[in-house]
């Protein structure tokens, strides 16, 4: 009988008594790609600590970790026996690179720091040599000059690479993956999935490859393993898992992934509404938008098969979730955004007496319309000139040349005075809402804020009647008002946000990549708002997002952004369906739905 690569049975990690991962058992074999997918936290990442014996401070494992060769258990051994196995038997990619690189040490020594502690290299200019070898073998440009660089000099997909470089530096048994793409763009998530994947492949490793996404895990994954609340709730085959989930929880999983289909409503689906919900490797045609039959009672699953559920929105018929794309005719005499050959140019800071400071072309000859009630997405990749262009819009910068006019409003020029009236009539609800929310400020205040005029004090209690308002019309209670934002999930702080831009009535609503950060259940439910708010307020929206599916889900028209240009503009489903221009094709090549990601994985299986 031959012997399993990873054998973890039992395992338990507690935190002050509080069991954050219950019994969690896995068998994984040389060769196999096994899938962890659940929500933040659900306890995967906690999961893969305690087998590499990471668990921070106060928290402990318990249970049974076997490696095949390894005479010992890995749940108790010393710190001195762990270091002989991390890098060398096992390889980790985490999440955020920035955190797991030493920034003071440049990319080539820290590569060729994991050969020499390992002693898998004569010497050190063995070890500087195999790392510019590694450092080309993800596909990095140019690796001599990559391993004289520092990790801030890198992007983020490029130090996600030399993590690879690392992790696969000694041929280790066992890879573990903590959501490697999860901050990647489209097309270098799809490079990295096709390094790990034939990495591993190459030198017959095991993986373990942790994510929320459930695309990127049917593309990689022949097994998926499904975690909620620290418990393994479900697993199997990915073909069998994601056609036919047994679990409710991954059948709500599937459904809130899957943006090309909509219920009765054309609202997205939900964990709470999914019992309705047919996968798309179950239909009998291509994914595409169509509204499924509502739940029947018997079908609907227990309720405490279900994970807590936000507070839900005052029942309203809900509307498409896809605007009309008006006519010609109905289409207004004058766009209410209106950008023309639009140029911002940063400078950066002299390096040196004789040369001029060097310039940064971040958006070039920008021009287009944004029409009244238009739900206008804008995709691009990571400095595209995306963000550029929404802080110029919203007055937060200033072009260095061409016109932007917003609601009659011309930015270029402007005073900070006169932009007061433009930002009134335009609203921003940014990524992080950690970032974008003032923590020692109780909601109320928050919401409140964009009401109160410079220079008039106005308490915040005399707007309390429009705070409740809008914290009813995104979904959450009326207490909320009094409760700090630490006190709340992130898709609940988003919503937030997303009371706080619209509680002075603007006629446009500017989104800067809203969902991104966010699981995809609570991602569901985000987009469900955002399109009830445009309709209900008859708002304009201008969506900022990397994710394309997304785009194709809640905007009638989309403009595609490359480096500082847009390249490409027209109607969403003539764009995704038939891109005429060369960079547009490559992101809606490299852009994964449910669907696509199981094509890629029976491609890639010999």
């Amino acid at each position: 009988m031959v012997r399993p690569l990873l054998d973890v049975a039992g395992l338990t990690v507690t935190a002050r008594e509080k069991v954050l991962v219950q019994d969690f058992a896995l068998t994984l074999a040389r060769g196999e790609r096994v899938g962890l997918i659940g929500e933040s936290g659900s306890g995967k990442s906690l999961t893969a600590a305690a087998l590499m014996g990471l668990l921070p401070e106060g928290v402990s494992a318990t249970g049974s970790v076997r490696l095949d060769g390894v005479d010992h258990d890995l749940i108790g051994a010393s710190d001195r026996q762990l270091s002989r196995l991390r890098g060398n038997r096992l390889g980790m990619v985490f999440q955020e690179p920035l955190t797991a690189l030493n920034p003071l040490m440049k990319v080539g020594r820290q590569v060729a720091e994991v050969l020499t502690r390992h002693r898998t290299v004569p010497g050190r200019a063995a070890a500087a040599q195999r790392s510019v070898d590694l450092l080309a073998s993800v596909q990095l440009p140019d690796p001599a000059e990559a391993a004289r660089a520092y990790p801030h000099q890198l992007s983020g997909g490029q130090r996600q690479r030399v993590l690879l470089a690392m992790a696969l530096a000694n041929d280790p048994d066992l890879l573990i993956c903590d959501e490697p793409t999860t901050a990647l763009d489209v097309s270098v998530q799809r490079q990295m999935l096709e390094l790990i994947s034939d990495g591993v492949a190459r030198r017959g490793s095991g993986l373990l490859f942790i994510t929320h996404d459930l695309a990127v895990a049917a593309s990689i994954c022949d097994r998926i393993l499904v975690m909620r609340s620290g418990t393994l709730v479900e697993q199997g085959a990915t073909d069998e898992v994601f056609s036919r989930p047994q679990h409710p929880y991954t059948r709500g999983l599937l459904a809130a992934s899957d943006l090309t289909a909509t219920d009765g409503n054309g609202r997205l689906f939900t964990v709470a509404t999914a019992a309705g919900y047919t996968p798309a490797s179950a239909r009998a045609t291509p994914p595409a938008p169509s509204a499924n039959q509502a739940p029947s009672a018997d079908q609907a699953p227990a309720a405490d098969q279900l994970p807590a559920a936000e507070p839900a929105r005052a029942a309203e018929p809900a509307p498409a979730a896809v605007a009309r794309i008006p006519t010609p005719d109905e289409a207004p005499a004058s766009p209410l955004i209106r950008v023309r050959d639009l140029t911002r140019i940063y400078r950066r800071q002299r390096s040196s007496l004789f040369r001029p400071p060097a310039e940064v072309h971040a958006l070039r000859d920008v021009s287009f319309d944004v029409a009244a009630g238009q739900r206008f997405g804008v995709v691009g990749e990571s400095g595209s000139g995306k963000s550029t262009l929404l802080r110029i819009l919203a007055g937060l910068d200033l072009p260095s040349s061409g016109s932007v006019t917003v609601a009659g409003n011309e930015v270029a020029g402007s005073r900070e005075g006169q932009l007061r009236d433009l930002r009134r009539e335009l609203q921003i609800v940014f990524q992080d809402p950690m970032g974008s929310l003032n923590p020692r400020m109780r909601v109320g205040d928050i919401i409140a804020e964009p009401l109160l005029l410079p220079g008039v004090p106005v308490p915040a209690r005399h707007h309390a009647g429009a705070v409740a308002q809008m914290l009813a019309a995104v979904g959450l209670p009326q207490e909320a008002a009094d409760r700090f934002p630490h006190q709340f999930s992130g898709g609940q702080r988003q919503r937030i946000a997303i009371a706080r831009a619209l509680i002075c009535e603007p006629r446009i609503l500017v989104a800067d990549e809203p969902v991104s950060a966010l699981d995809v259940s609570v991602r569901a439910q985000v987009l469900n708002l955002l399109s009830d708010l445009v309709d209900k307020y008859q708002l304009t929206l201008v969506f900022v997002s990397h994710d394309l599916g997304v785009v194709r889900h809640l905007c009638d028209t989309v403009a595609v952004m490359h480096r500082g240009r847009i390249v490409e503009t027209g109607p969403t489903e003539q764009i995704y369906a038939a891109p005429a221009h060369q960079y547009t094709k490559t992101l809606v090549a490299s852009s994964l739905s449910l669907h696509d990601g199981e094509r890629m994985r029976a491609a890639a299986t010999p």
